[in-house]
């Protein structure tokens, strides 16, 4: 156990989920008779008959996991929405009370969960930053030798003496994470909340985390942005429905599972909107899927010589003129290849969007792709406003997988770019060009 930071065995973490009894429409007659039953049924003793108003359903966040982390390890932990990372991290903070197995951790531990975990709203800066070194059980000496460079590195010094609860929720994470990252725990954990903060603060925070594992502090990472994970990992953990799918040291291999969606080798051309899970006024989606020029469904794998369309059918409640739907192309390490909306022409080619059922599409052209497998991922926002559907926070994805059609050419061979459209060439007179 010297070496070992963290070591898990048989973890699971129940939930019960309450689901209220959907109930027809009533009259006021019948909402006060029902009310009367009620206070008689509560009245009488000998009434054994209690009105179900809801069922309960067991909800296994994690179950069965297991695995070690030894001391300097930077271990990224991957997953879809709801594959249970951030619970993992909860119970390994201490947060959650797990429901089954056994947690051992060597040494000193700080979370970075959510925005302005362990910060007190009513305390300034300077006070919060001296509470959390208390919780870390630094004491006041130890907290202000690093007093100076957490201001610094966090970018707050004109609004140290202001309360927290006044900060805008990038200074709560530039502050949040200094003073977890500068205050020497020996296992620093790491959740999605650096995705809050400017770029340039990311890569600060990537910089940083990089340092502390240098000096042989261990590192939990979730994060959806793949190239972090491969960049300041060396280990890599992939969860799915509260269980350990993979996990490993060849860090591509598992963001390539994760990237197209998992070892099964599976690459759906086509998503519904099950359950209604994503719903919103302004955009809900129904299905994306690829087609042909006759909009016929295609299944993968699909020859490079076609043209192929990626369709977005939706409904609209209320319109803002401000919508913008798109998608982003992945490759299968998870390196973002293109951004594309259907705002991207002038305003007059935009796609009409009326209230009700919409369908949009996109033209992928022929011969553009090389052979590879590409994720494409559905998003949604309202400009400068706010996302409705958040690139890599999401699970709409279909998969694109190019195999041959490349080209007329006998010598044409898989390139090693990642785009390769057919480039025409032509022959010119030499004489007198030089």
């Amino acid at each position: 156990m010297r070496n070992i930071a963290i070591k898990v065995e048989s973890l699971g973490k129940k939930y019960t989920i309450k689901h209220e009894k959907q109930e027809s429409y009533k009259t006021f007659q019948d909402v006060l008779i029902g009310s009367g039953k009620k206070i008689i049924t509560s009245l009488n003793p000998f009434s054994g008959h209690k009105e179900q108003d809801e069922t309960t359903e067991e909800f296994w966040a994690l179950k069965d996991v297991n695995f070690e982390i030894n001391k300097g390890d930077k271990v990224g932990i991957i997953g879809r929405n709801g594959a249970g990372k951030s619970t993992l991290l909860k119970v390994l903070s201490r947060i959650t009370e797990p429901t089954t197995g056994k947690i051992h951790i060597n040494g000193r531990i700080a979370s970075l969960l959510e925005v302005g975990t362990g910060f007190h709203p009513e305390l300034t800066g300077r006070e919060n930053i001296y509470l959390n070194g208390a919780i870390l059980g630094m004491s006041r000496a130890e907290i202000k030798a690093k007093f100076d460079e957490i201001v610094a590195f966090a970018e707050v010094e004109k609004f140290l003496d202001t309360p927290v609860k006044r900060y805008s929720s990038g200074m709560y994470v530039r502050l949040a994470f200094s003073v977890a990252a500068h205050l020497e725990p020996e296992i620093l954990v790491v959740d999605e909340v650096l995705a809050v903060g400017d770029v340039e603060f990311q890569k600060k925070c990537l910089g940083k985390m990089g340092e502390v594992s240098k000096e042989g502090r261990t590192i939990l990472f979730v994060s959806h942005n793949m190239n972090a994970i491969e960049q300041l990992c060396n280990k890599s953990i992939l969860l799915d429905k509260g269980q350990i799918t993979s996990s490993s040291s060849d860090i591509r291999s598992i963001v390539k599972k994760y990237s197209i969606g998992g070892e099964n080798g599976h690459l759906p051309t086509i998503w519904k909107n099950i359950d209604n899970q994503y719903s919103n006024p302004y955009f809900t989606p129904k299905q994306f899927w690829i087609s042909d020029d006759n909009n016929d469904f295609l299944n993968n794998p699909l020859p490079n010589d076609k043209k192929k369309y990626i369709n977005i059918l939706f409904n609209v409640k209320e319109l803002d003129k401000n919508l913008e739907v798109g998608v982003r192309l992945y490759s299968e390490e998870g390196e973002l290849l293109l951004v594309t909306h259907q705002t991207d022409e002038k305003e007059a080619n935009w796609p009409t969007i009326n209230i009700g059922e919409n369908l949009i599409r996109m033209e992928v052209p022929p011969r553009i792709l090389n052979e590879y497998i590409y994720r494409i991922e559905l998003v949604c926002s309202l400009y400068r406003k706010g996302w409705i559907i958040e690139p890599g926070k999401n699970d709409i994805n279909i998969f694109l997988n190019i195999k041959g059609g490349a080209s007329d050419s006998p010598y044409w061979v898989k390139r090693s770019s990642v785009f390769s459209p057919v480039i025409k060439w032509s022959q010119v007179e030499a004489e007198g060009k030089r």
